[in-house]
């Protein structure tokens, strides 16, 4: 668990000293209350100083800003060095301490994520929130793909994609009625329509079989597929379906490439995320396995020569080791950890991922690690960060105009 591993007391008489001693950096801090009773307060600031001026220092009789210089016996705080690190160390607090408001603390709502229920007679595809899991934590009665930046996101490449197979899209109770007149989708022959008994039920699942390998393999058992087909199809000098089945490569192509690297079976999501640390030469490496974030560790450089383990050597150790289940959550029992994490730690790393700027690097597991790539991204990552202020960099930049027409 990530600790707030750094702890002052307050005493408003030595304010002065107290905020002295405190950094101007990034860092989630709890406000301890003097009273035993009362909860305490948990903040995450961008400026830890500042932050706690405003809510230790002197309140002003005009000013309706929260004040807490009479509730505050002490704080806690860990000092972070990126978003992800301060929203994971966030996490992770307020599940502790407070287990049946941290979703409302952090607008907890997981990502969308794509599902077959294969628990339904004729299963359909669609988009959802929740992933039910059983005691093993393995997502069931269904398979998911995703996560996906929003619903619209997710309901977008779903329209997309469900184009190639013939499932239905509607979500009416099946009673093979042949009266019943169907849908459009029916109509245009882009669904097999059991609602009014147009296909067997042997049928209906090959097709579900075929999407649920779709999902499985991220599209390559439709891609491997219609390349046979066309393969055949040229072999056979009926050029003119081997055309049609090119097109039909060239617009799953298209489909494909605008679905993120994130969304994948989720089940399969295992990937290593990389991060700057508030301690210099120091990555923070935070494992993803089946969708699940993994307790952290940090790679310290500095102190890898007195090691007899090489860099890639402990990356190995950590991301081929045993799964570690249940860490992030340990306030709460098992039951909670297998109904909640999944979708809490899949909300973590989609928040990441997508936004705008994204620090950090992501590599992605998939017949093995790409160890080489993980190690010159640490090199990246443990390089100064440039900035506007960096007198070099407007050197450069007054160099480059000189030479501009």
């Amino acid at each position: 668990m990530l600790e707030l591993d750094c702890a002052l007391e307050f005493d408003a008489e030595r304010n002065a000293d107290f905020l002295a001693s405190l950094p101007a950096r990034p860092a989630v801090c709890l406000i301890e209350s003097r009273e035993e009773s009362a909860q305490p307060y948990l903040i995450r600031t961008a400026d830890l100083k500042r932050r706690l001026q405003r809510l230790l220092g002197p309140p002003d009789p005009a000013s309706k800003r929260l004040n807490l210089r009479e509730f505050a016996r002490g704080v806690r705080y860990r000092v972070t060095g990126s978003a992800f690190e301060q929203t994971f160390t966030y996490y992770q607090q307020a599940t502790r301490i407070f287990p049946k408001r941290y979703r409302d603390l952090l607008r907890l709502r997981p990502p969308a994520v794509l599902k077959v229920n294969l628990r339904n007679a004729y299963p359909r595809c669609f988009v959802t929130r929740r992933i039910p899991v059983d005691e093993h934590g393995t997502p069931v009665s269904g398979a998911y793909y995703g996560p996906f930046a929003s619903l619209r996101s997710a309901e977008a490449f779903a329209e997309r994609a469900l184009d190639f197979f013939k499932v239905r899209r509607c979500q009416i109770k099946i009673r093979r009625d042949p009266s019943f007149p169907g849908c459009i989708y029916s109509e245009m022959k882009m669904c097999l329509a059991p609602c009014f008994a147009g296909c067997t039920k042997e049928e209906y699942d090959v097709e579900v079989h075929r999407l649920v390998q779709f999902i499985e393999t991220s599209g390559d058992s439709l891609r491997s597929s219609f390349e046979q087909e066309r393969e055949r199809a040229s072999e056979e000098l009926d050029f003119e379906r081997a055309a049609a089945l090119h097109k039909k490569i060239e617009k799953l192509e298209e489909v494909l490439r605008g679905s993120p690297e994130l969304a994948r079976r989720i089940q399969d999501l295992n990937a290593v995320i990389l991060q700057r640390t508030a301690e210099a030469q120091t990555i923070g490496v935070y494992g993803v396995r089946g969708g699940r974030l993994e307790q952290p560790f940090f790679l310290r450089f500095a102190e890898i020569a007195s090691q007899p383990r090489s860099a890639e050597q402990i990356f190995r150790d950590y991301l081929e080791g045993p799964a570690k289940q249940g860490e992030l959550n340990p306030g709460a029992s098992s039951e909670q950890i297998q109904a909640n994490d999944l979708g809490e730690n899949l909300w973590l790393v989609a928040r990441w991922y997508y936004s705008n700027p994204r620090e950090g690097e992501i590599f992605f597991r998939e017949e093995d690690w790409p160890y080489r790539r993980i190690l010159r991204a640490c090199s990246r990552l443990l390089m100064p960060k440039k900035t506007e202020s960096d007198p070099g960099r407007l050197v450069q930049q007054k160099d480059q105009n000189k030479g501009a027409p």
